[in-house]
């Protein structure tokens, strides 16, 4: 799992690009998230299963760990 900061990761609702220099920051947070979708193909493709969640929203994150946990437990034959 992994745990996006809004800022680094442009985060849809809260991530900004600095005022100052902009067009720099605009390039390297597009490299973030161009790295990140490359990071997530290459965890797939070895059989992870790949969870990105945002830093600002922390009772999804606990309710998502929760659901995915329960979904994906090995559990014993009935008897």
């Amino acid at each position: 799992m992994f745990v996006d900061g809004c800022f680094w990761h442009s985060c849809p609702e809260h991530g900004q690009v600095p005022k100052a220099n902009r067009e720099w920051w605009t390039v390297k947070l597009h490299g973030v998230v161009v790295r990140d979708r490359d990071t997530d193909v290459q965890l797939a493709a070895a059989g992870w299963l790949v969870v990105r969640v945002w830093e600002h929203d922390p009772e999804e994150v606990a309710d998502r760990v929760v659901a995915l946990v329960a979904s994906r437990a090995i559990r014993p034959p009935p008897v």
